[in-house]
């Protein structure tokens, strides 16, 4: 009768054991990346960069006389109306003739090459939508996602990732969600893919680097 008694003790106890830990066990979140940190700011980049594709400048005749580089949506009116971080040395002159005036604000269509530090831009080079000659893109092929998730679940990933400083843009396509963002030096992609599974999301910076 002792020895079952003390059997019996012995297996609650270690039921017991194995039941704290279930208890203390962490939710691994989506993808089994539950650690990884959202980036807090846009990163800088090491070299030099240049615009994906053509992107507005935007004059818009304010107090301090900011030039901004318009890397994400763009309001149609006229003028245009947009925002974005600074252009440190803009000079209309160097444009002239290419680009359009409404009072005082001024705007024009540009493929920029120049530094990215994480905060502003500065220009090296200018080229005018209509002296831009770019050269054909493939189309997007996607890697295959690690994960399955419905569009449901896809369009929550973008809705959080909309949350995270940098991020343009984005929005579930075809099993996978697309993420538009300043500049990525891979940080954003890496943090995605911790989260989200491999694949899943797809990262696209609208400054790149040369080369």
């Amino acid at each position: 009768m002792k020895l079952a008694l003390a059997l019996g003790a012995a297996l609650l106890s270690v039921t017991a054991c194995g039941s704290g830990g279930d208890d203390i066990a962490t939710d691994p979140g989506p993808s089994g990346g539950g650690g990884a940190q959202a980036p807090t700011g846009v990163p800088a980049a090491p070299g030099e960069v240049r615009s994906r594709q053509l992107v507005t400048v935007m004059d818009a005749d304010t107090e301090d006389e900011l030039v901004e580089l318009c890397l994400g949506p763009i309001a149609e009116s006229y003028p245009p109306q947009c925002g974005g971080p600074a252009i440190t040395n803009w000079d209309w002159s160097s444009v002239d003739g290419m680009f359009e005036q409404q009072g005082q604000v001024r705007w024009g269509t540009f493929a920029v090459t120049g530094t990215w530090d994480g905060e502003a831009f500065t220009v090296s080079e200018a080229i005018p939508a209509a002296l831009y000659d770019p050269m054909p893109e493939e189309p997007p092929t996607y890697p295959e996602p690690s994960q399955d998730h419905t569009d449901e679940e896809l369009a929550g990933f973008a809705e959080e990732l909309m949350e995270v400083p940098g991020v343009q843009g984005a929005y579930g396509a075809d099993r996978h969600v697309l993420v538009d963002v300043t500049y990525d030096d891979g940080t954003y992609q890496d943090y995605a893919d911790a989260t989200y599974g491999e694949g899943v999301v797809v990262v696209s910076g609208a400054l790149v680097d040369v080369g």
